[in-house]
Order: structure tokens, then C-alpha cells, then sequence
């Protein structure tokens, strides 16, 4: 974890010369977000709808919260509604030949980013990335879909939207509750109660949350519970897929990696399942990986032995986040593998999103 997010989340000592250094910065970002924000009020800049309708799934601060298996849940959903549905994406970390791009079965982690990736590989439903959201929009609406889940965006009020859920860490929540530099938040914690939903990660209730948010418990605003659950674990380079439960009772002991917005919380899940962690190693969210950078956590289990040594299967299994394997696909290894996870809500919860975003499809009804 870099300084700044120890500061943001954990209070570490450098707060008391970091935060008061970076406080005008982010009194300037409020201005200008403000600011912004108004003139979309105004109508001085335009939201422009489009004819489909558009669910954003986002939040409201830096960092992973939980946001693309939120994505993954909606679309399976729909999908099993008989609708035909698309994602749009900023495509982070990616670097199309053209925009708004298009996924397809070639399409690499470097050129969309990792999110869209995993995505379209997960739910095989068409997926457009860009910077320019209304475009990306009307390529799906070209492509036949009956409604739109943009992944991220919650800040991207050109695009203006039907429907809003915002994803919340319910370990980290807000942090120290101050915007960008100094604090985590892209927009204060009153964008809680404009939104249609909260979906809270990772705790049953609000109880559970490590912290006390007052924002949060206030917010009248309609609140779901996730958590997320792994049952199987599948191989990066040939795909084969195990029973998780089968998996630790073979070989309980790995290593461990993740990129992303949080790998701590991946390390500790891991560990939760039952798993016997050799070593971990965290990196930053949307890395880019190179054979090298796996050279310190990719250890043999029998360091004294050079001939089992090179026999990938007397290695320690190393695990990934199915988000960090859709970037190692071209150089993995034998005893690699990525733990797919999904999101599970209540059936209340459940029935009342999906009742939800069909109502959006049936206005009238």
C-alpha cells in the first residue's frame, strides 16, 4: 500500500504534514467539481440522454470497491431475463488502436484495459470501451441492446443515466472522508442520498462495517449488502477449472498476488477460505504485468531441490484475482491460477434490483 493510501485509510503518522500540505488542493478540487456539476444543473453544459435506457455502477471515491462484480451480477441477471444488454467502459490501463472500441474474442488487457476484459470474457455480452461515453453508447444501441451498464462513470454527468448504484467499501468506507489529494473521495458523501442505491461490500449490515460513517447510516437512500463468494478456481494458462473445496484439500499452501484497488482484502479472503499462505504480494490497481515482476512471489516449494524445482508441478500454486489473470495469459504458468468470485446479494435485495432496472425497460407498467 502507498503512503498516501496508509494516510487515506489507516491514519498513519505522515497525516499530520500530508493532509494539511494537500487540504488547499482539495479545496479546489470541491470548487471545481462543484462548479461543474452546476453547470450541468444549469443545462449550460448538456446531459444528453439516449434512447436506451443506462444504469451506472460506480462510487464515490478511489480505489476497488467492489464495482465490477456488481457489473457482472446485473448483466447475468438481465440476461437471464431475456435481455439483451451492453456494458460500456473507460477502459483504464488500455490502449485501443481506435474509440469507441469493441470487444472481441482478440481483443488483449492492453488494449481495453483489464475490466472490460474480464467482462466480456465472463458474460460473452458486447462490451465498447472509450473515453467518450455517449459514443460508446450508441454503438451498443447499434448492436441491438435493450439496456446499458456502465461500468464506472458516476462523475461522467454527460451521459445522463436512469439509474445509479454506488458501490461502497464496508471495510474502508470513506477513509478520512476528504476529497481528492488529501483524502480518497472524488465527491463528498452527500452524493449518498442522490443516488438510487448503495450497495455496501463485503459486511451484512451496517453493523459489520469496520468504521462508523454517519453519512452512510443516515442516507435514506435504499441500501443492499454484498458479499462476494468463490467456488471454484481455474487455471490461467490451459482454463481448467476445480472445485475450490477440492483445490485446498490438494494443496492448501500458496502464494499469493493481486492488483487491484485493495489486495489486502483478496489476501485476507484467501486466507478465510482456508487457504495456508506462503506469500503474498500486492500491487497497484490496473497493473501491468511482466514475467519479471513475478519473479520474488513465484517460489518452489522445495528450495533445496533443483531437479523438483523444475517441475512446475512441485511448485506452490500461485493465486491471482481474475482481474490480475487477463493481463498474465501470454506467459503463465502451469501452476498459476485465478479465483473467479461473484456477488451475492439477499433474495430481497436480489428481487428488488432486478425488479428495478426491468421496471426501467417497462416505464408504463
Amino acid at each position: 500500500m502507498r503512503l498516501i493510501e496508509k494516510v487515506w485509510f489507516q491514519g498513519h503518522a505522515a497525516k499530520w504534514w500530508l493532509v494539511p500540505l494537500m487540504l488547499p488542493l482539495s479545496i479546489l478540487f470541491w470548487g471545481v467539481s462543484v462548479f461543474r456539476r452546476l453547470l450541468f444543473s444549469l443545462g449550460i453544459k448538456k446531459s444528453i440522454r439516449i434512447n436506451c435506457p443506462v444504469v451506472v455502477v460506480g462510487n464515490i471515491g478511489v480505489g476497488g470497491n467492489g464495482k465490477t462484480p456488481v457489473v457482472l451480477f446485473l448483466v447475468e441477471q438481465l440476461l437471464k431475463q431475456g435481455i439483451k444488454v451492453g456494458v460500456l467502459s473507460r477502459g483504464y490501463g488500455g490502449k485501443a488502436p481506435y474509440y469507441p472500441y469493441l470487444l472481441t474474442e482478440q481483443s488483449t488487457a492492453r488494449e481495453a484495459g483489464d475490466e472490460p476484459i474480464l467482462i466480456y470474457q465472463r458474460c460473452q455480452v458486447p462490451v465498447v470501451v472509450g473515453a467518450d461515453r455517449i459514443a460508446a453508447a450508441k454503438q451498443l444501441i447499434e448492436l441491438g441492446c435493450q439496456i446499458i451498464i456502465s461500468d464506472d462513470g458516476l462523475q461522467h454527468y454527460r451521459l445522463k443515466r436512469d439509474y445509479e448504484l454506488l458501490v461502497v467499501d464496508g471495510n474502508r468506507l470513506f477513509g478520512n472522508g476528504l476529497l481528492l489529494p488529501a483524502g480518497p473521495l472524488r465527491e463528498t458523501t452527500q452524493r449518498l442520498n442522490s443516488v438510487d442505491g448503495i450497495i455496501v461490500n463485503g459486511v451484512k449490515s451496517l453493523d459489520g462495517c469496520e468504521r462508523i460513517n454517519d453519512s452512510l447510516i443516515k442516507s435514506k437512500t435504499v441500501k443492499h449488502f454484498m458479499q462476494l463468494s468463490a467456488r471454484r478456481i481455474v487455471n490461467v494458462k490451459s482454463g481448467e477449472v476445480i472445485e475450490l473445496a477440492n483445490f485446498i484439500q490438494a494443496q492448501p499452501k500458496v502464494n499469493a498476488l493481486a492488483g487491484i484497488g485493495d489486495p489486502q482484502r483478496f489476501f485476507s479472503y484467501v486466507a478465510e477460505l482456508g487457504f495456508s499462505l506462503n506469500k503474498q504480494q500486492g500491487f497497484v490497481d490496473h497493473q501491468a504485468y511482466q514475467p519479471s515482476l513475478f519473479d520474488d512471489i513465484d517460489q518452489p516449494i522445495y528450495p533445496e531441490n533443483t531437479e523438483q524445482i523444475e517441475n512446475d508441478h512441485h511448485k506452490i500454486p500461485l493465486l491471482m484475482t481474475e482481474k490480475d489473470a487477463v493481463k498474465c495469459t501470454e506467459f503463465a504458468q502451469e501452476h498459476w491460477w485465478y479465483l473467479p468470485v461473484d456477488a451475492c446479494f439477499t433474495e430481497q435485495s436480489k428481487a428488488l434490483l432486478i425488479t428495478e432496472l426491468m421496471g426501467l425497460l417497462n416505464p408504463t407498467k
